[in-house]
């Protein structure tokens, strides 16, 4: 990924209220359900930061993450990179209401290169794993907790 690209976006319409999605994308306790259960602690507040490990085939990915923007219910912005890879990122999850309707948008922009001779920064890994997340996870996560 790189910082000429565009941003990628992802978006997804649930048929609850902001503040239900917004808690399932701000609650560790819920974040852990849906998105990486190994996150150790998770605020949304401004300066708050966390980290945590992955692993991908023979790769470790230690998630860097600081918070840099909070609206409630509105508005979640944190800047993401990792422990031992060049490249830096911001991520934000906005929440749009339209009666009983949130469109969630997310958009990863890059500010910094992340390198080219590692598939999980291409774009297209980017861009399927948020899908995978946001469009299945996420989605059946809140689908199947507000029955």
């Amino acid at each position: 990924m790189k910082t000429l690209a565009k941003p990628i976006i992802v978006t997804q319409t649930f048929n609850v209220s902001a503040k239900t999605v917004w808690e399932a994308l701000t609650d560790v306790t819920q974040m852990r359900k849906w998105y990486f259960e190994n996150i150790p602690n998770f605020k949304p507040e401004v300066g708050f930061k966390t980290s945590f490990l992955v692993t991908s085939d023979t790769r470790n990915f230690l998630h860097q993450w600081e918070i840099t923007e909070v609206v409630v219910l509105k508005k979640n912005s944190y800047r993401w990179n990792y422990k031992d890879y060049s490249g830096d990122s911001f991520v934000h999850f906005e929440l749009f209401t339209n009666k009983k309707e949130t469109l969630l948008r997310l958009t990863t922009e890059v500010i910094a290169d992340f390198p080219d001779n590692i598939p999980e920064f291409e774009p297209e890994s980017c861009r399927a794993g948020w899908n995978y997340f946001i469009k299945d996870r996420l989605k059946n996560y809140i689908e199947t907790s507000n029955k």
